[in-house]
């Protein structure tokens, strides 16, 4: 594995646990001689990360939409930054780039990247593990939901466990390097067809 996605806050969040597990993922990420992936932005989770990565070492690749440029949130001393248009190229480019996918704690714009590449994920467009790094037990409400469409039978069972979960890095890691997901024959419900 070359390139690992890193979806996260453009805040750092109250508790200083979320800044201290981005500064330690992006370590391990530089120690592994894997590459970041991420939204190119310098503020929140997502400068925490990058800021720790390029510190020991490693390898940044940030891709961020001009708007946001334009609002001064850039990055300016990664490795690459792509700058594109909208958001919706920032995602493609990012999935095109990397070979896994990590949501750190986040808000809106980190539930929507992630969800897109799970659904992408489901419907074999892609094949690219994906993981919730949960920090402080950050997706604890998120997976209850997740447990509560399966047993209303809008979610299916074999894509709910290809979600990894983890609250350790290494772990995180480990898992991510040696997932191999469940392939369910369909994702639709025939009966209605």
């Amino acid at each position: 594995m070359k390139s690992i996605a890193i979806f996260c806050g453009a805040s750092s969040g109250h508790n200083p646990v979320y800044q201290q597990a981005a500064h330690q993922l992006g370590v391990l990420f530089a120690q592994q001689g894997i590459r970041l992936v991420y939204g190119g932005g310098k503020v929140g989770l997502m400068g925490v990360i990058a800021d720790a990565v390029l510190a020991h070492g490693g390898d940044v690749l940030g891709v961020i939409p001009q708007s946001l440029v334009d609002m001064e949130v850039a990055h300016m001393g990664l490795t690459e930054l792509h700058v594109v248009q909208t958001m919706h190229e920032r995602k493609a480019l990012m999935a095109e780039e990397s070979d896994a996918f990590v949501a750190m704690p986040g808000g809106f714009g980190t539930f929507d990247e992630f969800c897109e590449i799970v659904t992408w994920n489901q419907l074999r467009i892609i094949q690219k593990p994906a993981a919730l790094y949960n920090v402080y037990g950050y997706y604890n409400a998120f997976l209850q939901m997740l447990d509560h469409s399966v047993a209303e039978g809008f979610l299916k069972e074999e894509n709910r466990i290809n979600l990894i979960v983890e609250s350790e890095p290494e772990k995180l890691l480990d898992q991510l390097l040696h997932h191999a997901p469940i392939l369910t024959q369909k994702w639709v419900d025939t009966k209605r067809i």
